[in-house]
This record gives structure tokens, C-alpha cells and sequence, in this order.
């Protein structure tokens, strides 16, 4: 498969950016290559001839390299589930100095029981600038996590911001993948397999064990992680909807493979088991040269979302705009499911257009990348997020309820809008942080306040 280039891409963006040149971190941005699709066997090199032909681990490897397995699912995992991808690199990873533990203060892992998490529905304001110098690993902030990362289920939510990048220091996380979704400002993220230009409107996935830094585009950044500790994230199944539609395979983005030969020192932070560990190193860790393989990093535009919705009547399950799914070992119940509200169009004949109001078993994590979501229409800014775990109610404003139980039943569209959900079937339990921020607000519940009793029965 030819490689797709980042400029060709540029009337699909709908962030409408091509990169060229060097940027504010002194990054230069040319117009990248992708490949094209999800869950392939890719195969990719920087040097002509770096890639041996036939086998994965010949006596000799060319140009000098050494071969790496990294094993993404256990050796036997089914085929069809199962994941890995040869590096060929200028050092292998046993080259690395001595690790000392690294503090954190923002910084959580499941279990996390640092307060009491009320059975209530909750909503933050979008976090103020940070302004002292700071990188994408040290602007973590954990607001949340389930089940249980020794025993590989459940997630981690996090928000991120950075004002610088991160230069010679570099990450694993061996505890989950990461799933960034931007909301401001876009990101360079530099993995083993090559580089992602990722802004807000895209989302990009780096997995579990894989090494990366995240550098700056075009200024200061800030969005929203999840770290998945469970089953890694795949494409949800279509079903009844057929051979096309939801997100598609073809769209989604591998880097092509791009080294860094440096010998300069260098420091890699592993996250493993809840803990931080520093490691010095001699040299540049993304130095592979070539690769081939499954476990492979990718971005993916949400506009590309081919959104399904009722032509009769009815809400649908908001179900029905999952892009990525992280199966739990209950058919159907989900460790994790990343859904998203995108622009569409609503046209159902004697409906409520709106979502109802709703108690689920499942527990719902939202945040708002751009616009206004449709069932609020005050206090949930773009950069905010909510929390709905399990049965808590939740359900239109007060406003919202009046405004869409009287409109004309006309087709109407959404525009100009993108939210999201992570919704996990295990209850987040908030760190301590989440529920003493000056930005938990503290009237929520307000906006229901005007739903009145209508009872005209006897």
C-alpha cells in the first residue's frame, strides 16, 4: 500500500492545517506520509534496504541493525486478535542506564481511593492556563479512574497541557495505551514507528509499552487522555448496518518509519504499575530504522465518523456513534467505548430530538472539543467535561427540555460541534483532586430546576 502524505490529506482536515516548516518548539513540520488502514500487517523503512526480505531475524541484519520483537498480546493470542511489530534499530532497549522512582503530583493509577465519589451528577469548568513551563508528561492531571491496572481492566482519565515539548525526554507507559484527544492546539507526537502531526478534530492512540515524546506545533496544548488498561482499543462492530459506515479502516493514519541517530543523553520515563521510573540513556530511543508489523501507533480525523441516526422517529442509543471499542470478558459490556457526538443531521417525525433523560448501568465520562452539545446549552464549555456514573440521572436542561418539546419537527442540522464520552462498565472513582478543584461547579444540578410538574391525569 503507497504511503498517503499529510498535504494530500489537508481538504480532509477540518482543522483546514497543511504543516510546512519550522514551528515554535523548533519543530519542522514537512508534509508527512501515512499508511493507510486499521489493523494491518504494515511494513515500513527510512533506509532503503533496512528491512530484511523473507524472514524477521536473520543472522545478520542489514545495515548493521539489531532486531526487536515488541509483543503487543501474548504469543498465542488468536490471529486475529493478536498483535506485535518487528523494530529494526541502531541500539537495542537493554541499553539504558541506571532507574531512580520519579514523582508525580498530578498523577494516578486505578486503584485509586483518595475520596468519596457521590452518586450525583457532575460537571467542571475547563481548567485555567498553567503558565509556568511545563511538558506533556508533567501537565498530566488524573480526574478519574476504574477498575483495576495490576489486573488489566478498566481506564484512567486524565487531562493534559504543555506550554513546551519534551526535547530529550522521552515515555512508556506499560501500565495501558493512550488514547489523546486534543482541544487545543496541535501535537507532534514522536513514536518508535515514525511521527503523528495531530490536532484538535483528530485523535491518536499510542500503545501500551510503545516509547514517545510529545512535542509542540504551534504553541500551548491542552486536551483529554485516556488510559485504557484493558483489552486494546478496536473498531466497534457494524452489525445489522452492514459492510460500511461508523469509522472506517481506511482512515485510519500509521506513521511511516523515522529515525533519530543521536548520541546525546537522554532520559526515559516508564510508567509501570501506577509508579513513574527515570532511566538515563546514551543516545535517542526512537531509532528505528525500519519495522513491520500490527502494534502500530494512529491517528484518525473525526470528521471522517460516517454517523448512522433514526430517519423515523425516536433518539437512537448514543451506541451508535462508538468509534473505538474495548471489549470486557462480558459479550456486549464494554471495558471501555470512545463515542462521539458529531455534527449530523436530525430529522425524526413525533420525537424528542434531544437524548432523554437516562440512568445507565454503564458510567459516562464526557468532554466537549469545540461547539455546543445538544442537551446543554449553558455550562459546558470546550475543555470542560462531566461525569454520569452508574444510575446516576442525568438528561436535557430545563431550557433544552421546553425549547425541544415545542420546535417545529422540521430537518435540522447540528453543526459546528464535536463532543465525546468515554463510558466504561466500571464506576469512576474521582481522585482527590477532581473533587476539590475550584473548577467543580457547585450548582450543576441547577440547570434541571425549571422542569416543573406537568401532570394532567387525575
Amino acid at each position: 500500500m503507497a504511503p498517503r502524505r499529510g498535504a494530500g490529506r489537508a481538504a480532509y482536515n477540518s482543522a483546514g492545517r497543511v504543516f510546512s516548516g519550522a514551528t515554535a518548539s523548533g519543530v519542522t513540520m514537512q508534509a508527512l506520509s501515512y499508511l493507510n488502514g486499521f489493523g494491518n500487517e504494515f511494513e515500513s523503512e527510512a533506509s532503503p534496504g533496512a528491512l530484511p526480505r523473507g524472514q524477521f531475524s536473520p543472522q545478520k541484519l542489514p545495515l548493521g541493525l539489531y532486531a526487536e520483537k515488541f509483543s503487543y498480546t501474548a504469543f498465542t493470542a488468536p490471529r486475529a486478535e493478536n498483535r506485535r511489530t518487528w523494530f529494526y534499530r541502531i541500539r537495542p532497549s537493554v541499553l539504558q542506564g541506571a532507574t531512580e522512582i520519579l514523582a508525580h503530583a498530578g498523577l494516578r493509577t486505578a486503584p485509586c481511593d483518595e475520596g468519596v465519589t457521590p452518586p450525583t451528577a457532575l460537571r467542571w469548568d475547563p481548567q485555567p492556563p498553567d503558565t509556568a513551563p511545563h511538558d506533556f508528561l508533567d501537565g498530566l492531571l488524573t480526574v478519574a479512574t476504574n477498575g483495576d491496572c495490576h489486573a488489566q481492566q478498566g481506564v484512567a482519565v486524565h487531562l493534559y497541557s504543555a506550554n513546551r515539548g519534551m526535547g530529550q525526554r522521552y515515555m512508556q507507559n506499560s501500565d495501558g495505551e493512550l488514547l489523546l484527544v486534543p482541544q487545543s492546539g496541535a501535537l507532534a507526537v514522536h513514536t518508535e514507528c515514525g511521527l503523528l502531526e495531530v490536532a484538535p478534530g483528530e485523535i491518536a492512540l499510542v500503545p501500551r509499552g510503545m516509547k514517545f515524546k510529545v512535542e509542540l506545533v504551534d504553541g500551548a496544548v491542552r486536551g483529554y487522555v485516556c488510559e485504557n488498561y484493558g483489552a486494546f482499543l478496536r473498531l466497534a462492530e457494524r452489525g445489522p448496518v452492514g459492510s460500511d459506515g461508523y469509522a472506517n479502516g481506511r482512515d485510519f493514519m500509521t506513521p511511516v518509519a523515522r529515525f533519530v541517530d543521536d548520541d546525546s543523553p537522554a532520559e526515559l520515563v516508564t510508567k509501570f504499575q501506577g509508579r513513574l521510573f527515570s532511566t538515563a540513556l546514551g543516545h535517542c530511543p526512537l531509532d528505528v530504522v525500519a519495522w513491520v508489523g500490527t502494534a502500530v501507533p494512529f491517528k484518525y480525523e473525526l470528521a471522517r465518523f460516517n454517523a448512522m441516526n433514526t430517519v423515523t422517529y425516536d433518539h437512537p442509543d448514543p451506541s451508535i456513534f462508538t468509534v473505538l471499542t474495548s471489549p470486557s470478558a462480558t459479550p456486549g459490556v464494554a471495558n471501555l467505548d470512545f463515542v462521539i457526538f458529531p455534527p449530523r443531521w436530525t430529522v425524526a417525525e413525533h420525537t424528542f430530538r434531544p437524548p432523554w433523560f437516562h440512568r445507565n448501568v454503564m458510567s459516562e465520562f464526557m468532554g466537549l472539543i469545540h461547539g455546543q452539545y445538544d442537551a446543554k446549552k449553558a455550562g459546558f464549555e470546550p475543555g470542560g467535561m462531566s461525569l454520569h456514573n452508574a444510575f446516576v440521572p442525568h438528561g436535557p436542561e430545563a431550557g433544552v427540555f421546553e425549547a425541544a418539546s415545542n420546535a417545529p419537527l422540521t430537518p435540522s442540522k447540528q453543526e459546528h460541534t464535536m463532543a465525546f464520552m468515554f463510558e466504561s462498565r466500571y464506576v469512576f472513582k474521582l481522585t482527590a483532586w477532581a473533587l476539590n478543584t475550584p473548577t467543580l461547579q457547585a450548582d450543576y444540578a441547577g440547570c434541571w430546576r425549571g422542569l416543573e410538574r406537568k401532570f394532567t391525569g387525575a
